[in-house]
């Protein structure tokens, strides 16, 4: 069977680089699996869960924006963070959330303070999903 080969890079490294059997996007307008021999698009990501099927196993990274490049027999993904689940510290995401939360209620914030605030939101929620979906504990809402 035909596999893909699925790079996810961020600015800091290449955190993942492997053969997959597929992949489930977090695109903006909703998620979308990727198979071998899909055809070309390049497309908008959002902040979420990307899923990756290999040999039957699914594994998960929490993503923030960026772009994908997809061709029939490779995948790239271009975003500002990217961490697999089991190297996510919840309790860690959950602190960035609360500070983020709290920064939005200054009423003197700069639009690029408030972008900052909310996409750090935005990348907290993306990993709490990612870390509690396999434990069944419920996502905290962002709360705004």
């Amino acid at each position: 069977m035909p596999t893909l080969r699925l790079e996810v890079v961020t600015p800091n490294r290449k955190t993942y680089s492997e053969d997959v059997d597929m992949v489930t996007i977090p695109g903006v307008d909703g998620e979308f699996g990727i198979l071998p021999l899909h055809v070309p698009l390049i497309t908008a990501l959002k902040a979420g869960e990307l899923r990756i099927v290999k040999d039957g196993q699914e594994t998960s990274l929490a993503t923030g924006g960026g772009f994908a490049e997809v061709m029939p027999d490779r995948v790239s993904i271009l975003t500002d963070a990217a961490i697999l689940e089991k190297d996510i510290d919840e309790s860690a995401a959950q602190a960035a959330m609360d500070r983020a939360k709290a920064a939005l209620e200054d009423k003197d914030l700069g639009s690029e303070e408030q972008a900052a605030a909310e996409a750090a939101i935005a990348h907290s929620l993306a990993q709490l999903h990612v870390k509690r979906r396999r434990h069944g504990s419920g996502v905290p809402d962002a709360g705004r």
